[in-house]
């Protein structure tokens, strides 16, 4: 049997891929799409061809031999797009990672050198398998040469050309020669395509068999365009004919496939970001020495504690009962304070070792001075709840804190993942212990303290190893990436802050959440009648297939879309509110699930999120959620409850404060507009907000040309619109359903604006263009934000880009400003001993508990911090209220 050699057309195939591929980029911005589909095509050859000797051939740069022959040969062709010249270097990274020789030569394209090979290897007994998609290269198939294409897993022999063309392979370059080449600007002979120049050659065998008989050709014009242009004619064969004499080589041995460089791959594809290839890709763990030890001694727990003193660093983490902070009981603390070494001290584990643990309480008695030591640095992934678990034992962390996961958010803000399971593979290449492999799932889960102490320490202190070490990879990039004072001067900060108003919490009134409910029953008892009624008989309105039923089938509504799979009707909001024009079922259908939301996702989910112990609520706030840098809460989420409407007001006047206190809200009013304005230098803006003007009555003036006392509420809406729609990137399609008028009308209003805004339009055009040349877009602290997607070559993904990087400083500014403003008034009612406390942030409010006697004096500390939190060219502005609820005072 012949051995094998498959030999790749890489610069085809880089094209093929920069095409099939598009909107492909990593984090940085780096476009990716055509090392991806090269890669896809290389591994599937190589997994499904399994092939002996491999070969990989790119075209030389400069001029070649055809260029001498014919000066405008490719000359049509434009320069190759400038985000596939900043993919070539990895595509070679790749090949070399692979192991693959490559072969190029001055003067010669990779047809020329692949023929030449391919020549030489059927000398040497070889089968060759030309690896392209290049129609050229049929003209080089024979019994020992043949083309596979990849891409459409096609395979030529002689037999396929001829079945194809009805010619053999060595009578294409006739055939091409009349038909030319338009990519490669070989002209051919004008007129004569494909079809005729194949039905010339299968009647007269070649080129020059056609000019021999000349006189046969009965069609007028095709004989007067091949008589016209038979110089051009054998000068464009000349051109499409493969040289198949340049002079190569041919050493198997040095062709021979070898195993890739699995390291080499792996660190590629972690620059690329290509999560899937990682995991396919990644080495065997280096076997480090781990030393993981159980401590279950007050003498080795002490000099554990005496390291840590004398390092003046630790990683901390604590194992408990409950993924609630405020629910959850200490069952163990590991610490790491070198890499690959580890200590977990259980202390309320079951079992065997249950007399021999250290109490809880002599082993927090001794951590806490170490937390609460200034001097020293508490390194941890996602140390809020370490901070939160560990306060409710008396202790209170201070100093330098340094936090993991805090730190991969800041530099990846888009990332959708900062676990530490994830961290640890990016970064270290080590899959981490999964946490239900220790403790089970389903009815067969077992609490953290019933556990194998030997298996809960390798848990354990896995987790504050590889702490310990990512951390100084981490606080090394935020430095390098111009990124440490976002951290140090607001994000880690806030974390004190976020730990005393997760652990405050705030009242709420079960009375009033329990009327609710019963309200909402009733309300929602009521609709399904109707909703019945209306249907003309009983379904689950909760299930979409039979509301589609209904809707689609039974009453013949108008149907607008079908579900992603298209196997279903739509039922979304969308397509709800059109229908609810024309029918009443679809806007009660509408109602009915805003109010069956709110019922199970507040009335009644509050109740059951009443501390046992504390009668207070205690919302989770995210600080790595959103790329913009905005705060995100859970359990309960409330930055979802309605601002505007009634059911959001009564839902409010369930969170009250406690006896002889009020609630303060602090809002700052129009913060993202008043940003823009700073941004933009806008004279118009800043003139507005300098003078405390209502900024929509200010642009319904300027866009309408119309008097202030001429704007009615109407008027000013749809200018309010106007204004937070430039913000968000709003197009007239946009605007036009926003404001229920026509593209045209709504398109006029954009143009006035930015006629009348001059400023805004000249600040729009610099954040886009900037993020074009530099692959982000930043707010004023320095919050970064990576747009991978701001150069696609799809409008539609670019455009959504465009609008990131002009919403991102504004949004971004704003959640950054307020964040500061909490931590300012945190910081202050600390230093005066006020009794007040902050307890809520939700979008651009701070909701805050006051002793009435304090009233006074922290509103005005409150409106002072917040109003000068920032210099910016226009004041910032407050609307403080307070009331005995949180609807009252708003």
């Amino acid at each position: 049997m012949k051995k094998t050699i498959y030999l790749i057309d890489g610069s085809a195939y880089v094209y093929r891929a920069y095409h099939a591929i598009s909107d492909l980029s990593n984090s940085k911005g780096l476009p990716t799409n055509a090392i991806f589909g090269f890669t896809r095509m290389l591994i599937k050859l190589i997994e499904d061809k399994k092939p002996d000797y491999l070969i990989m051939f790119f075209d030389s740069k400069g001029p070649t031999f055809r260029h001498e022959k014919y000066p405008e040969y490719k000359a049509n062709r434009p320069p190759m797009p400038e985000d596939l010249v900043l993919q070539l270097p990895y595509i070679r990274q790749l090949v070399d990672a692979f192991n693959i020789p490559i072969i190029e030569m001055k003067g010669f394209e990779a047809d020329d050198l692949i023929a030449s090979l391919a020549a030489q290897a059927e000398k040497n007994g070889f089968q060759s398998i030309m690896v392209t998609g290049d129609k050229d290269f049929l003209q080089l198939v024979t019994p020992a040469s043949t083309i596979w294409d990849p891409m459409k897993d096609r395979t030529w022999t002689e037999q396929k050309v001829f079945e194809k063309y009805q010619l053999k392979p060595t009578q294409i370059i006739d055939m091409m020669g009349f038909w030319g080449d338009k990519s490669d600007n070989i002209p051919g002979v004008p007129s004569i395509g494909e079809k005729t120049a194949t039905t010339l050659i299968q009647q007269f065998q070649s080129m020059d068999g056609v000019y021999e008989n000349i006189d046969s050709i009965t069609k007028k014009k095709q004989k007067e365009k091949l008589i016209q242009y038979k110089d051009q004619a054998f000068l464009s064969r000349d051109l499409v004919q493969i040289d198949q004499a340049v002079p190569i080589s041919f050493e198997p041995t040095a062709f021979k496939v070898k195993e890739p460089d699995i390291q080499a791959l792996f660190t590629l594809f972690q620059t690329l970001e290509f999560k899937n290839l990682q995991r396919k890709y990644q080495p065997p763990p280096v076997e480090q020495t781990k030393n993981y030890q159980t401590i279950l001694s007050q003498e080795k727990c002490l000099d554990l504690l005496e390291q840590i003193k004398n390092k003046k660093k630790f990683a901390v983490d604590t194992e408990t009962t409950n993924i609630d902070p405020m629910r959850a009981k200490l069952v163990g603390i590991s610490v790491s304070i070198e890499s690959h070494e580890a200590f977990y001290i259980p202390v309320a584990h079951s079992g065997l070792y249950a007399r021999r643990q250290l109490s809880r309480e002599w082993v927090i008695e001794q951590f806490k001075p170490i937390l609460e030591n200034p001097d020293i640095q508490k390194i941890g992934q996602n140390i809020k709840y370490d901070w939160i678990v560990l306060k409710q034992y008396g202790v209170q962390f201070s100093g330098d804190i340094f936090d993991t996961m805090i730190a991969s958010y800041v530099l990846h803000p888009s990332d959708l993942s900062h676990g530490l399971d994830r961290i640890a593979l990016d970064r270290l290449n080590h899959q981490m212990i999964k946490y239900k492999d220790v403790v089970g799932t389903g009815k067969k889960e077992r609490c953290f303290s019933e556990i194998d102490l030997d298996l809960a320490t390798r848990y354990a202190c896995e987790d504050a190893d590889i702490t310990w070490i990512v951390a100084d990879q981490f606080q090394n990039e935020l430095h390098t990436e111009g990124l440490w004072d976002l951290y140090a001067q607001i994000e880690r900060p806030l974390l004190p802050v976020l730990v005393d108003m997760e652990t405050t919490g705030i009242k709420v009134d079960r009375a009033v959440l329990s009327d609710l409910s019963q309200h909402f029953s009733k309300e929602l008892s009521a609709l399904e009648t109707k909703i019945f009624d209306l249907a003309g008989e009983r379904f689950n309105i909760r299930s979409t297939q039979q509301l589609g039923t209904i809707l689609f089938e039974k009453l013949q509504l108008p149907m607008k879309k079908k579900t992603r799979k298209k196997t279903a009707y739509s039922t979304d909001v969308n397509v709800l509110t059109q229908l609810a024009e024309t029918h009443e079922l679809p806007a009660l259908i509408l109602r009915h699930r805003s109010l069956d939301k709110l019922k199970s996702t507040y009335a009644d989910a509050l109740i059951a999120l009443i501390h046992p112990e504390t009668a207070r609520i205690h919302t989770s706030f995210n600080q790595t959620a959103t790329a913009t840098g905005r705060l995100s809460s859970r359990d309960p989420n409330l930055q979802n409850i309605p601002i505007r409407t009634e059911e959001g007001k009564k839902i409010r006047e369930a969170f009250v404060p406690e006896e002889g206190c009020v609630l303060l809200s602090a809002d700052y009013s129009q913060i993202e507009l008043r940003i823009m304005a700073h941004y933009a230098n806008d004279s118009i803006l800043i003139d507005a907000f300098k003078n405390n003007e209502d900024i929509h009555l200010r642009t319904a003036s300027e866009v309408f040309q119309l008097l202030p006392t001429m704007i009615t509420d109407e008027i000013r809406y749809q200018a309010k619109a106007i204004n937070f729609g430039i913000i968000y990137g709003m197009g007239a399609f946009r605007l036009s359903k926003e404001l229920g008028i026509s593209r045209k009308m709504a398109q006029t209003y954009i143009d006035q604006y930015f006629l009348r805004y001059k400023g805004v339009h000249q600040f729009i055009q610099d954040t886009i263009a900037s993020a074009e040349n530099t692959g982000k877009t930043t707010t004023l602290c320095g919050r970064i934000r990576h747009l991978p997607d701001i150069n696609s070559k799809n409008k539609n993904v670019q455009a959504a880009a465009r609008r990131v990087a002009v919403n991102t400083p504004i949004q971004g500014t704003a959640a950054d400003l307020i964040k500061l403003a909490m931590i300012k008034v945190h910081q202050s009612l600390k230093k005066d001993n006020f009794e007040s406390r902050m307890i809520l942030s939700v979008h651009d409010e701070i909701v805050l508990e006051i002793p009435e006697k304090e009233l006074s004096e922290v509103q005005g500390l409150v409106q002072q911090i917040m109003e000068n939190v920032w210099d910016l060219r226009v004041p910032l502005k407050v609307n403080l209220n307070y009331g005995k609820n949180w609807a009252a005072a708003h």
